[in-house]
């Protein structure tokens, strides 16, 4: 059964979850299937272990395309074709079931999301992969809600779908399909990064923070009033929480912005904490001057909180 689990396709995994311009921590996901077998990343595990670790889990595909039309809870817990196992199946199984590619790979990657959070972005980027087999979806809750809103609006020819404000996937019928594909559509919508500071304020950190090297945010007036206005793709609320606050607060975020100063990181942050917010920098840095964003929304900010897939994904990377 893990024939599937070819050395390419653990090379592809790795390769995506070690650029952090592609991957950032336990983000992403990627499945290959067979028939009514289909592995897939289990969640919390980080795709840049998939060298190096069984970071996999296979499902019952027939099981979860049926979890993606409503049956079951939609978790594909009970999918899991190992009994003995403790894992979980990545929280999107139920769109890598129903998709009929044979191989699959989700990342949030950094020229993706400049684009996909941005209305002008998603034109720019309509008109740069004009010729591709791709399709745009509003943003949903991770899950179901979002395997409905990309069933809803992809062919059987489709391969790339565009997550607004959350990321990009690619399909194929081979690993190397998929490889050349993604390839491709990230030299396509690639975006120069402006130099910003790398300076660390002088002026001491408060008690139980450090300054971090994305500091510059809080100098730049147009970067900090994005930053402290909302959140724009979902592992920033997952794991930075809602925004960047401006003070401190009984929530214990791990960042905050000392506007004109710096963005103060918690002393204690995770590695999961300290990627999204260079994953918030890369983007800033990247954003055109005359491009606006759309946040998600409070409403989409409180799903993600109070979500009991993303509080175990969350407890398992806190123990990395």
């Amino acid at each position: 059964m893990d024939d599937l689990l070819t050395p390419e396709f653990r090379a592809l995994s790795a390769r995506l979850g070690q650029d952090p311009l592609r991957v950032q921590g336990p983000g992403g996901n990627t499945s290959i299937k067979s028939g009514a077998v289909m592995w897939i990343k289990a969640s919390g595990t980080e795709l840049a272990d998939a060298e190096r670790e069984d970071i996999f889990v296979a499902v019952d595909r027939d099981a979860a395309k049926a979890e993606a039309s409503g049956q079951g809870d939609s978790s594909c817990k009970a999918t899991v074709l190992d009994p003995t196992s403790v894992r979980r199946p990545s929280i999107e199984t139920t769109f890598h079931a129903a998709l009929n590619w044979t191989v699959i790979a989700h990342t949030h990657s950094i020229a993706t999301l400049v684009h996909a959070i941005s209305p002008e972005g998603r034109k720019a980027a309509a008109d740069k992969l004009a010729g591709l087999p791709a399709v745009f979806v509003p943003y949903a809750k991770p899950g179901l809600p979002l395997t409905r809103e990309i069933l809803a609006r992809v062919s059987v020819e489709t391969q790339i779908i565009i997550l607004e404000n959350h990321g990009l996937i690619v399909c194929g019928d081979s690993v190397e399909a998929v490889a050349t594909l993604m390839d491709d559509v990230e030299g396509r919508l690639a975006m120069v990064a402006r130099e910003v500071s790398s300076e660390i304020p002088e002026k001491p950190a408060s008690e139980g923070f450090v300054w971090a090297a994305e500091s510059w945010i809080a100098t730049d007036a147009r970067a900090t009033a994005l930053a402290v206005a909302g959140s724009y793709y979902p592992d920033h609320v997952v794991f930075l929480g809602p925004a960047l606050p401006k003070q401190d607060h009984k929530g214990s975020p791990p960042a905050i912005v000392d506007a004109d100063t710096g963005v103060l990181l918690r002393a204690n942050a995770t590695s999961s904490q300290k990627v999204m917010l260079t994953c918030l920098s890369d983007i800033l840095r990247r954003l055109p001057e005359d491009w606006s964003v759309a946040a998600i929304g409070e409403h989409a900010e409180a799903e993600l909180l109070d979500w009991d897939a993303e509080k175990y994904r969350q407890a398992l990377a806190a123990r990395a």
